[in-house]
């Protein structure tokens, strides 16, 4: 593998930056970067910053403690160190990187702390920071995303978002946005303390909601553990035992990437991903679901794709079309889902199911053009739709043979970041249209019906359908990426919002904005002149 891409499956074994130590029903994860394994060599992650190197692995800790260890109902995050808690994402790995891999960057970790908000709300894991020491701009938002938090009041420790006097930019990871949605801080005072690089300590963080509890020095150790146990006592653990997961493997071949279900083909800035429709044997869920192991399909796949979409963001940056196939028996996808659907009270099949909503969010927010193809073959049912109606444009060939479905999943138990079903995403305000399709579930949807039905784009015979494709796909490919950018970020969303979507919205246009502006990211800006000898020089003109 050539040594300047990203690798996303760290092995557990073999953490760098972490310390897991499990205790049923606590777990504790101490966060100890170690300064000299960085992705990259031009950068030392001193005070606990981190790079995308420390949030994979962060990333792949939670996920491991939701399917290997339900045995755990309380978590608390915490530094093995003394003197700091995280100084958030390191300054220096901002400064020097592109400016594609700071927004992605960014993406990474704010779906990080989405999936530990999900883990306490969901998963029956309940997140606790564990603050003995400063903790700020991303390391203050790693602790936001848990469920409380836990200050030492020592006079030194203290929680800031100290991005905007310091850098020039903003908290990159929803700082703002779970500062007055989740701990609900009046905004004048959330005004008050983001201009402040020096934060807040004891008292007035409590006072401004910035934290839930502040404990003295001599009792802090006693104080946290009791309340763990409180915690541990109020949240019954979801089963004795888990799976463990396997690792995802691939074999890459120049610019193809082979898993088993899953490949991916890049063609200069285009993509080719092809989903693979699960074999026979992976249908059943059994009497235990947990004796199906961490390869299942519907683990294995899903896990497959969140990296192969977290492939073309940061290892294929110039891609900027995907086209989205599948392959095999699309009864067979409707039939597993229907077999999930039906199991989805067992906290397996439930984390199964949460996996996959999280793996389509990313696709909804990732900034790729996204096309589906449905040709005869083709497997687009249930939970594999979703793909198609999270892209752009779906085409379909009106041949024998095309077809889509619907299973009991397309009815709302894998929802987009603001709360909508992808279905009702499509048909905005439109119930009869959900309901007539819904209506439909178990059944191959022939293509006709299905164009009548509002499911493809464009339904296109054999004669046009292989010139169309390409003028489609070339046209999209000339479009300026950055106006794609912006328009399909506010296609793809309708109607209501909710913290998630915020989040994804403000980041996506106001952090991707201020990263190219000269006050941040110029010769003189003020994260250009971070650490330097020279003050940051801004043009003083609002816009």
């Amino acid at each position: 593998m050539n040594k300047d891409l990203i690798s996303f499956q760290p092995q557990p074994d073999r953490y760098i930056h972490f310390r897991l130590e499990i205790r049923p029903p606590i777990a504790r994860i101490q966060l100890n970067v170690q300064e000299e394994k960085g992705v990259r060599s031009d950068y030392k992650l001193k005070l606990n910053s981190y790079d995308i190197g420390v949030d994979i692995e962060l990333a792949d800790i939670v996920e491991r403690l939701r399917f290997e260890h339900p045995e755990v109902s309380v978590v608390c995050i915490e530094s093995a160190r003394q003197d700091i808690f995280c100084a958030g994402a390191n300054i220096y790995m901002l400064a020097s990187s592109s400016h594609s891999h700071k927004v992605n960057f960014c993406k990474f970790t704010n779906e990080t702390r989405l999936q530990i908000e999900e883990a306490t709300e969901r998963s029956g894991q309940y997140y606790v920071a564990s603050l003995k020491g400063g903790a700020a701009g991303g390391g203050y938002e790693l602790a936001m995303a848990c469920a409380e938090i836990h200050l030492i009041d020592d006079r030194k420790s203290s929680v800031s978002l100290p991005e905007a006097p310091y850098l020039g930019v903003l908290p990159g990871t929803g700082g703002l946005t779970r500062l007055v949605d989740k701990r609900r801080v009046r905004r004048d005072l959330a005004d008050i303390f983001c201009t402040l690089p020096e934060g807040a300590r004891g008292r007035r963080a409590l006072e401004w909601r910035l934290v839930d509890f502040v404990h003295a020095p001599s009792v802090y150790d006693t104080e946290l553990n009791r309340r763990l146990e409180q915690l541990a006592e109020q949240h019954p653990i979801r089963a004795e035992r888990g799976i463990e997961l396997s690792p995802i493997q691939f074999r890459r071949e120049g610019d193809t990437l082979d898993y088993k279900f899953v490949k991916l083909q890049i063609e200069g800035r285009r993509a080719n991903l092809t989903i693979a429709a699960p074999p026979e044997e992976e249908l059943e869920v059994g009497e235990d679901p947990c004796q199906r192991g961490g390869g299942w399909y519907p683990i294995e796949l899903w896990r497959e794709l969140r990296d192969a979409i977290l492939q073309l963001r940061f290892n294929y940056e110039e891609v900027g079309l995907v086209c989205l196939y599948t392959e095999g028996s699309l009864e067979s996808v409707l039939r597993l889902d229907e077999n999930l659907h039906a199991r989805r009270g067992h906290w397996l099949i439930k984390e199964i199911l949460l996996l996959q909503a999280r793996v389509l969010k990313m696709v909804d927010v990732s900034a790729k053009s996204f096309f589906s193809f449905v040709v005869p073959g083709s497997c687009f049912g249930g939970s594999l739709l979703e793909l198609a109606l999270a892209s752009d444009r779906i085409y379909m060939l009106d041949e024998e043979g095309s077809a889509v479905g619907v299973s009991p999943l397309n009815g709302g138990m894998l929802l987009m970041g603001h709360g909508l079903s992808r279905l009702e995403n499509r048909f905005y305000q439109d119930e009869e249209a959900v309901r007539r399709i819904l209506e439909l579930q178990g059944q191959a949807i022939p293509s006709q019906q299905a164009f009548e039905l509002g499911l493809v784009t464009e339904l296109m015979d054999d004669i046009d359908w292989e010139d169309e494709v390409r003028i489609a796909i070339e046209e999209r490919l000339s479009l300026s990426p950055d106006a794609l950018t912006g328009l399909e970020a506010n296609l793809r969303f309708v109607g209501k919002e909710t913290m998630e979507s915020r989040i994804f919205g403000r980041l996506s246009a106001w952090q991707n904005w201020i990263f190219t502006r000269p006050n941040a990211t110029g010769q003189k800006g003020a994260l250009s002149a971070y650490g330097k000898e020279f003050s940051p020089e801004f043009d003083w003109t609002r816009t």
